[in-house]
């Protein structure tokens, strides 16, 4: 009985921390992990100051939780459906896609959520910093993955210098046309990002054909 008391509260807990947690990122998506904090939260959330201390003990618990969270959204709406896909060009192609909408439909209220997060990070050395590099770092490397499974499938044609040109040139495209669209409120940068990526490929090697999906 008692160990049922004990898994029940620990599901509400549970429960009660991804509620808070959706509040946590879509408010860092705004005003940045900085701007976040346990009373701003709990006005949004209605929850209580003492719960929502109780749940992330501090500030920086509370910032490294909503970095979690914030790429376990990342990885669902983005990364996710792309998998779908075959690995190289069809999966990079799908990627730059899904990231394009995930901004532009605004999944966070800020529009990309590490956008807005890292400007409040780079520059400030600690815990916090070291999660969000280590998100966008492993969120580059899987572009990069994708350019060198379509160049060894002969989908695009690039040496090593080519290949991290494109990697940092299709993200460079998104976070660009992110930042433009939310300065002026329209979604003509991220037309100007999708047709840039397909200029960008098709000058690698890329079918034109294979790129509809960016096109659209």
């Amino acid at each position: 009985m008692e160990e049922l008391v004990v898994d029940g509260r620990r599901a509400r807990g549970d429960a009660s921390r991804r509620a808070v947690l959706t509040f946590a990122t879509d408010l860092a998506s705004v005003g940045g992990l900085d701007g976040l904090s346990i009373g701003q939260l709990a006005t949004a959330s209605g929850h209580s100051k003492s719960s929502i201390a109780g749940l992330f003990q501090n500030k920086e618990g509370l910032q490294l939780a909503t970095v979690a969270a914030g790429r376990e959204v990342f990885i669902r709406v983005v990364v996710e459906p792309a998998r779908e896909h075959e690995r190289g060009l069809a999966r990079l192609v799908a990627l730059m896609h899904h990231l394009i909408e995930y901004s532009r439909t605004r999944v966070f209220t800020g529009g990309c959520f590490f956008a807005a997060i890292t400007a409040d990070v780079d520059s400030k050395p600690g815990p916090v910093r070291d999660a969000v590099r280590q998100a966008m770092a492993l969120w580059y490397d899987y572009i990069a993955v994708q350019v060198r499974y379509a160049v060894d499938s002969g989908e695009l044609r690039l040496d090593a210098d080519g290949i991290e040109q494109v990697a940092f040139t299709l993200p460079a495209l998104y976070e660009q046309a992110n930042a433009r669209s939310l300065l002026y409120n329209s979604d003509q940068p991220y037309r100007l990002a999708a047709r840039g990526m397909c200029d960008l490929l098709t000058a690698s090697g890329a079918d034109p054909a294979a790129l509809a999906l960016l096109r659209r």
